[in-house]
């Protein structure tokens, strides 16, 4: 805890943001396979793309994981590995 409060304030912002948004990720992916489940309404391919996309993609991953949800949807994959790939390429880019 110390580590977090010696940060400054607008790191230690960005650092929850990205907690809180990897959580509701993970939790969007597994209310999308209830909702697959029981035939419901279902959470958008769009929506779920954009939670990674802002910054949720270790919760997207992590969910697909563990509710063995979207892993064999190939276009969904696609999708996804793009803006994976891209957040990769932009802290590289943003670190060097």
């Amino acid at each position: 805890m110390q580590w977090f409060l010696s940060l400054n304030f607008a790191t230690q912002l960005f650092l929850l943001y990205i907690i809180v948004i990897n959580i509701i990720a993970f939790f969007f992916f597994g209310v999308d396979k209830l909702k697959s489940q029981l035939n419901s309404r279902r959470i958008s391919e769009k929506a779920l793309w954009f939670l990674a996309f802002i910054g949720g993609s270790a919760g997207c991953l992590f969910g697909m994981q563990f509710f063995r949800h979207k892993t064999k949807k190939t276009s969904f994959q696609i999708v996804f590995v793009g803006i994976l790939a891209l957040q990769i390429a932009l802290v590289w880019w943003l670190a060097y």
